[in-house]
This record gives C-alpha cells, structure tokens and sequence, in this order.
C-alpha cells in the first residue's frame, strides 16, 4: 500500500514538473521591462521569452510578435531555447517510462524486478531533465541580474525576472523530487529484496549420504 502510494507521488510530482516545463518553454515572460527611476507612470510593458515579444500598453490590447531570426537572440536565448525543448522531451519521455513501470500496471512477461529497473531509468531520466531545464533558467536570470545592476547598460535596456523564471524553478524542483523518489524508492526495494532472501538448508556431503545408504543396506542383508 505504501509503496503503491509512494509511487503515484512520484508519478503526479512528475507530471506536474512536466506540464510546468512545457508552459515554462512556450510563455513570453522570461524578460519584463523594469521600470526604475523616473519611469514612474506605467504605459507600456515589454515581455521576451524564447519564441516571440510582447507588448502591453495601457487599456491596448497586448500584441506579440515571433523573433524574425534566432541570431537576433541574445546568446542565454538562444541556448535556451534548444535546452528547454530537451528538457522538455526528456520530462515526457520520463513520464511514459514511469507510467510502465507503476505497480499497477500490467504487461506481459514483466516481473516486479524489471518493473523496478524500469522506474529506475524513470527517476534517472526525471533528474535529467530537471537538470536540463534548471540550466538555462539560471542562465538567463543571472545575465539580467547582472545587467540590471551595470551602470553601463541602459535604463530602458534593463529588465526584471519574469514569470516564467519562477515557474521554471518551480517545475524543475518538482522533476528532480520525482526522479529522487523513484530512485529512492528502487533502492529500497532492491534492499528489501537482498534481506529477504534465506540462506539454504545445510545438507550433509554427498559421499557420507551415500556411505551411510550402503552401510544401513549391508546391515539389514546381514539380519537376513
């Protein structure tokens, strides 16, 4: 029961890590304009994300258009983009292998040891992806910390965290806890198997039980 309940955790931990990297990889808020120093009323904003920029002024509706090129990224960007694709992949392909490898589903000719093998590559491959989505996010949120707080680069070049940074942490941090409970959770097991084993019964040497037979078949012609 434990166990069954340790995975479904795992399973809807990873899905959630999931559905955050595919939004994280498709929303525009990765970079919001910053409005410091003089720019008190606010008419507009800016958002930049990994497909397209937008733009939301007062009571307009917000307009958003697809980059023309990849080269007119920055180079966090552009890494980002092929990163969070990748990671993306990676944290579906996790969840289909762990869907398999749940206790409470069925295939022909799998035991419960392959099953165990099977949620191993499943946590593996969640603390790979995780891995791989946490990357970029970091990337990008340090290049805007640390232009935010030059004086060379220009005030309305600066830009703040967006959504999608948080998210993203947030999502990464989901599949790594997932991949850590799969692992964790095959290695109990494995252990669990290890100490269940007991050891054979001790039997006596082949040639005494053989010399014992003749000797009790010897005795019983002599009675004879």
């Amino acid at each position: 029961m434990i166990k069954g309940a340790l995975q479904i955790a795992g399973l809807l931990v990873g899905g959630i890590g999931m559905i955050g990297t595919f939004a994280v990889t498709g929303m525009p808020q990765w970079r919001v304009s910053a409005f410091i120093e003089n720019n008190i009323i606010v008419f507009e904003t800016i958002w930049e994300g990994l497909w397209m920029h937008c733009i939301r002024q007062a009571n307009i509706r917000m307009q958003c258009k697809v980059y023309d090129s990849v080269l007119a990224l920055s180079p966090d960007l552009q890494a980002s983009r092929g990163l969070m694709c990748a990671g993306s992949v990676l944290s579906f392909l996790a969840f289909l292998v762990a869907t398999v490898g749940m206790k409470c589903t069925r295939c022909r000719q799998s035991g419960w040891p392959a099953k165990g093998y099977i949620l191993l590559a499943a946590g593996l491959l969640f603390i790979l992806s995780g891995t791989v989505a946490l990357v970029p996010i970091c990337w990008v949120a340090n290049t805007i910390i640390r232009d935010f707080y030059n004086p060379v680069v220009n005030v309305a070049q600066k830009r703040e965290l967006g959504e999608a940074l948080y998210l993203g942490w947030v999502a990464a941090f989901c599949l790594l806890a997932a991949g850590a409970i799969f692992c964790c959770f095959c290695r109990c097991c494995e252990k669990t198997r290890n100490y269940g084993y007991s050891a054979p019964p001790h039997l006596p040497p082949l040639g005494q039980h053989l010399h014992g037979t003749t000797e009790s078949a010897y005795s019983k012609s002599q009675y004879v």
